[in-house]
């Protein structure tokens, strides 16, 4: 294994260990909220996914909660607002930051040719936003970033919320039914 591919499989090791403990810590504060929220909860939870876009939390564990608690297609329907809001919020920080550091002035000086990224491509929207984890934010700062048109922008993350938002939906759902299937017959 070449000495740079190591380097970046350690990083995304100890980045996906960093993301497992993030949501571990604060998955009773999360499902806190949520439980408290009673009938509202769908709504609240509609609402906390733009609140954590500009933290460092993913919100992955709130569409599973969704997922599990309202069933794979309204747990769907709620993370795909969740996060869509969310991404917009993300895409406007990033629009901020790119104003804030003169970033189209700044973007030649970038080092190991950041600065060239194809942003602006819809393959890389898509692809980057699947990264589990940090790719849907990083993209979202990015594309505000880098100028990317909103609605090229909203369209790629639509694809990709929905088509995420009924994976993690609905295998969070499958998962607990496999589990109470299998208490069923005492395995």
């Amino acid at each position: 294994m070449k000495k740079e591919n190591a380097i970046w499989t350690f990083l995304g090791i100890v980045f996906f260990a960093a993301v497992i403990y993030l949501l571990v810590k604060n998955s009773d504060f999360i499902s806190g909220i949520l439980y408290k929220s009673g009938a509202l909860a769908p709504i609240v939870a509609v609402i906390l996914y733009p609140l954590l876009a500009p933290t460092p939390l993913t919100t992955d564990l709130i569409t599973v909660i969704v997922g599990v608690t309202y069933g794979p297609f309204l747990g769907a329907v709620i993370a795909f607002i969740g996060n869509t809001l969310a991404a917009l919020v993300e895409y406007f920080i990033g629009i901020r930051l790119g104003k804030a550091t003169n970033f189209e002035k700044n973007k030649k000086k970038i080092p190991f040719g950041l600065g060239k990224l194809p942003v602006n491509s819809i393959a890389f929207l898509i692809v980057g936003r699947m990264v589990p984890g940090y790719g849907g934010k990083i993209i979202s700062i990015m594309a505000g970033t880098y100028k990317v048109p909103i609605k090229r922008y909203l369209w790629t993350t639509a694809v990709t919320n929905l088509l995420g938002s009924l994976i993690l939906a609905y295998g969070a759902a499958g998962f607990i039914n496999a589990i109470k299937f299998s208490k069923l017959f005492g395995n």
